[in-house]
Formats: structure tokens, sequence, C-alpha cells
């Protein structure tokens, strides 16, 4: 398989995965279990949320056999819905920075809440709560996999992945400038803000800058 050939593959197979973004397949999202498919890395049932009918779309366009979920991965069940019990959220925001798909509502200190439309039933929000008052509600009764979800929310959800992913990268970098911008302008006037320090606490408090200004820049750089 050529690299053009094992692209197009991964396109396909990201294009036939239902984009909860939950992460059991073992890969930080999505596009990455697609890649590590296209390369013969993965196996095509480790997904759960798609179920028994992802498993057959993927061996599909991949050739493979179809296969049962792997149960390491989990099993196909219901989607939920996460819940957050007001009585108990902190604002803390903790499940705000977990959502894949930035659909949890709210500030720092503030209740949250979820908006359910957009909600992928992923629950990594529910780890990340340090108060435990997060709960997945099942919202399709009997119904799992591709019958529990459809074409349209599997767009919509790797739109809001993909903004979402961009914005906090970019958000990530203009924190990083700021950082270092600060850092350079600490170490251009080092003598007047160290009040006199001298020797060995003047270089201790440049290595803290310098390594400030290192951080900041290895933040920048391109993943």
């Amino acid at each position: 398989m050529t690299a053009l050939s094992a692209a197009e593959l991964a396109r396909r197979v990201l294009d036939a995965l239902p984009q909860t973004q939950c992460t059991r397949c073992g890969y930080p999202d999505c596009a990455a279990y697609a890649e590590a498919v296209a390369q013969g890395e993965a196996g095509i049932n480790q997904c759960p949320p798609g179920g028994a009918e992802g498993v057959a779309r993927l061996a599909a366009l991949t050739g493979r056999p179809a296969e049962p979920l792997n149960p390491g991965n989990g099993l196909e069940g219901p989607r939920g819905v996460a819940w957050i019990d007001e009585n108990w959220c902190i604002g803390c925001t903790l499940c705000i920075a977990a959502c894949p798909v930035d659909c949890i509502v709210g500030g720092n200190k503030r209740m949250h809440t979820v908006v359910e439309a957009q909600c992928t039933g992923c629950a990594l929000c529910i780890p990340a709560c340090p108060v435990d008052c997060i709960a997945l509600e099942n919202v399709t009764g009997a119904r799992t996999g591709w019958d529990a979800w459809s074409p349209e929310q599997a767009r919509e959800a790797r739109a809001r992945h993909e903004f979402t992913s961009w914005r906090r990268k970019r958000d990530a970098r203009e924190q990083a400038e700021r950082l270092e911008e600060k850092a350079a302008r600490q170490r251009a006037h080092l003598p007047g803000l160290t009040h006199g320090a001298e020797g060995a606490e003047l270089d201790r408090k440049r290595a803290v800058i310098e390594a400030a200004l290192a951080r900041a820049r290895a933040r920048k750089a391109p993943p």
C-alpha cells in the first residue's frame, strides 16, 4: 500500500466512524484511530460506539474479515448523554476542558450544564469531575451502535471536534506567546527587577527566566 492509498483509506475510515471522540479505541480521537487502522496498526473492532455495524463498515473498507468487538475497548450499548447535578457542581471547569466537542456551558465557580443536542456521550467529563456530579443518561433505549446515532450527528460532532481542537491549540499558542513576551521583558530588565541581586542569586533568577522562555517556546512549537 502506497502512502497515498493509505491516506485515502484513512480518510474513508474516518468518514465511517461515529465521531464520538470517546478514546475507547485506545487513540486520542477518531482521526488518530482511522490513521492507525489504515496503517494496519489497529484492529477494525476497537470502536464500541460504532458497534457491530461499525465493524462491518470498516471490514468492507479495509478488506479485513469482520470480527466481534474487542471487549478490552468496551461493549456496544445505548447512547448516553451527560447530565450534571447542579446541586453538586462547584464550577471547576475541568469537565469543560475534557469535553472534545465543547458542549458544556459554564464559567469558573459557576454552575455548568450540558447542551444535550451536542453531547456525543463520550463520558470523558465523568472522570474529570472532582465531585462526581456527572452521569450518563440513556437517551436511545434499547438502540445501540449506529441504530442509536445518525450520519448527521456524526458529521456535526466531527465538525465541533475539529473546531474545538483548532481553537484550543490557538488559545494555547497565544498564551505561550504572551508568556514568552513577558519572560523576554523580564530578562531584558533583570538587574532592575532583582533589587540589586548579584552573583549566584542573579544567576539563579536568570536561569528561572531562561527556563520560562524555553517552556513558552516549546508550547508554541507545532505538535
